[in-house]
């Protein structure tokens, strides 16, 4: 008995081959013509919602980085599409794929439950693209951690800090991004002057300086807008804070604030504006008069 249902499915294939060949290259042909499309029509497609979203042209790792989005989704749409012809022709080969789909389905359960967080991880990496919320280059705050974004793919991102060190951080973990470089950058200082000086003078002697960094052939190119005085900050315990803004290309603001500062301090160096330091008055209660402490 065993023998015979063995030796009846070949012939249930060959039947099947014979009887339905022509439905069955039906599906074969129809399943190369929807890979066909997808590997054509989803990259010019996700390349143009990227390129909507930002309305500017791409860059060129953004443009890497659509590519390798684009062939993942082929990818996926290749197996679904391998999966789904597969099925069809079993069917039309007369063999039963009920088990085959229980099968299918309680092995996709358990790979569902031990790879969610990966798929979590890649959905977020894909919105990052999307929404273009950092790329390679930039400095972010992310996942608790800020440094340089040295590599990123749809699982990971990879941070460098000021010290060094390499942090990886799971972009499904990333609840809230910082981009430190994003388009632009600002100056944003505050320098503190005494009570006793003139503040129309010192406001002046900021601006000037501000002035002539903006117009060195040094930063020149790195400085959108000038630095200049916006406010008056504080009224501090030992000065008054004044508050200094200007706008830098991306990743210049760390440069041109320590070169803004060096220069403020020769300016007021240089005009007699005292910038104030901590004092600490000490009250004696009950001091011992002089002639008590000679007498000792």
């Amino acid at each position: 008995m065993i023998l015979l249902q063995a030796s009846s499915a070949p012939d249930t294939i060959v039947d099947g081959l014979v009887n339905h060949g022509t439905r069955i290259a039906i599906v074969i042909v129809l399943g190369l013509l929807l890979h066909i499309a997808a590997t054509r029509i989803v990259p010019a497609a996700l390349q143009r919602a990227v390129v909507n979203s930002r309305q500017r042209p791409l860059r060129p790792e953004e443009l890497q980085r659509t590519s390798t989005l684009s062939q993942i989704f082929v990818h996926v749409i290749s197996v679904v599409i391998i999966a789904m012809g597969s099925f069809m022709i079993l069917g039309e080969l007369g063999l039963n794929i009920t088990p085959v789909l229980a099968g299918a389905g309680v092995i996709g359960i358990a790979i569902g439950f031990g790879t969610q967080n990966l798929f979590k991880d890649m959905l977020a990496g894909f919105f990052i693209v999307v929404e273009d919320q950092f790329t390679i280059g930039d400095v972010v705050c992310a996942g608790g951690v800020c440094g340089l974004v040295e590599d990123f793919s749809l699982r990971r991102t990879v941070l460098r800090d000021l010290d060094g060190y390499v942090h990886y951080v799971p972009n499904g973990e990333v609840r809230v991004t910082t981009n430190l470089s994003k388009d632009y950058a600002r100056v944003n200082l505050d320098v503190t002057v005494a009570y006793d000086v003139d503040i129309n003078r010192a406001v002046e002697s900021i601006n000037r300086v501000g002035r002539d960094l903006a117009t060195d052939a040094q930063f020149a190119a790195d400085i959108r807008e000038a630095p200049q005085v916006f406010r008056i900050e504080n009224l501090g315990d030992s000065g008054v804070v004044i508050k200094v803004l200007g706008v830098t290309e991306r990743l210049r603001h760390w440069d041109i604030t320590s070169e803004l500062r060096k220069r403020i301090k020769q300016g007021f160096d240089n005009e007699g504006i005292e910038i104030p330091f901590p004092h600490t008055a000490v009250v004696w209660k009950n001091r011992p008069n002089s002639d008590s402490l000679l007498k000792n």
